[in-house]
């Protein structure tokens, strides 16, 4: 069963995470922030990843802590529920375009974070939501799930639409990277022996 729920909890945020690898993208997102709920709909849906985010954080300081502790949590239930990554492609990569944006992302689950960032957004704030919290959320997504991550944006003018984007392609890449390889049967995917 290659599911997980973890819960954190902090003098900041109360964060519970419940996902299902093996599931059809089905989400339930409730973190009080409506843009990154909207992008955590978009991480689900196009990774057939299934999620259920519940956040209270302290968005009467702002929103920073309450997306980057999701990422955290979203990243451990992921190394949770990969095990031993025995199975799995372990590489995904996906070239997302979006109206005027094209996103390139490609990861590795290597249990070696680390996180390449190239995607700078016109703007500062899409609505209410800081437009530097998409790069914290895959931080910290990154650094907890074991993921070497690549994000480049190619081109894009609309801040929505990159970010957008960033998400749909992560989302793409991760659906590729988890399923398990047909031809590879229960062999984990290094020659080391294991991740």
């Amino acid at each position: 069963m290659r599911r997980a729920t973890v819960t954190r909890k902090t003098a900041e945020t109360e964060i519970s995470v419940e996902i299902n690898l093996d599931g059809t993208g089905i989400y339930d997102m409730q973190t009080g922030v409506g843009f990154f709920d909207h992008m955590l709909d978009q991480l689900a849906r196009h990774s057939l990843i299934d999620m259920t985010v519940r956040a209270k954080g302290d968005l009467h300081i702002d929103d920073h802590h309450t997306v980057e502790d999701t990422g955290i949590a979203l990243g451990q239930a992921l190394v949770q529920a990969l095990g031993d990554k025995r199975g799995i492609r372990r590489y995904g990569s996906c070239l997302l375009p979006m109206d005027d944006t094209l996103v390139r992302a490609a990861l590795d689950l290597s249990a070696r974070p680390f996180l390449v960032w190239d995607l700078h957004m016109p703007s500062q704030k899409i609505g209410t939501f800081d437009t530097e919290l998409v790069r914290e959320f895959f931080q910290a997504l990154s650094t907890h799930g074991g993921i070497t991550l690549h994000v480049d944006k190619l081109h894009g003018l609309n801040s929505h639409h990159i970010a957008e984007a960033a998400f749909k392609a992560v989302a793409r890449a991760l659906r590729e990277a988890v399923e398990p390889d047909p031809r590879k049967g229960d062999a984990i995917p290094s020659t080391k022996g294991s991740l």
